[in-house]
């Protein structure tokens, strides 16, 4: 099974149900999310020396990712009669954020810091 099979396989068991276009998103979020967050590691290390972290924050990411890019179950109330369409944007965002924020702590101790000093 390759790094991105763990991390989806991963994925989707911390999704629960999910349906098939879904499911298909998340292959595709997986995948990106590893490959970016490999490009983030220290100089030397590669993806299989945090296997574990690695999996788990770039799983983390993509469901991240899927929580704010499925519009269609952000929808939290429709009305016919005058129109009236509410979103959960609020939860959902911040559902988001938490999922981020545990991945980046999980994979912070094998990542480039974001600032360097190169010299004067």
């Amino acid at each position: 099974m390759t790094l991105t099979e763990q991390v989806f396989a991963q994925a989707a068991l911390l999704a629960g149900e999910l349906d098939g276009h879904q499911t298909e998103m998340l292959k595709m979020l997986c995948a990106a999310c590893a490959s970016s967050l490999a490009a983030r590691l220290r100089e030397g290390l590669t993806p299989e020396d945090c296997k574990a972290d690695f999996i788990a924050a770039a799983s983390l990411f993509a469901l991240a990712s899927l929580n704010g890019v499925d519009d269609v179950s952000q929808i939290s109330e429709f009305q016919a009669g005058d129109l009236t369409v509410k979103r959960n944007e609020i939860n959902r965002d911040a559902a988001s954020r938490c999922l981020q924020r545990q991945a980046e702590l999980m994979i912070a101790p094998y990542i480039r810091d974001g600032f360097t000093f190169r010299g004067v």
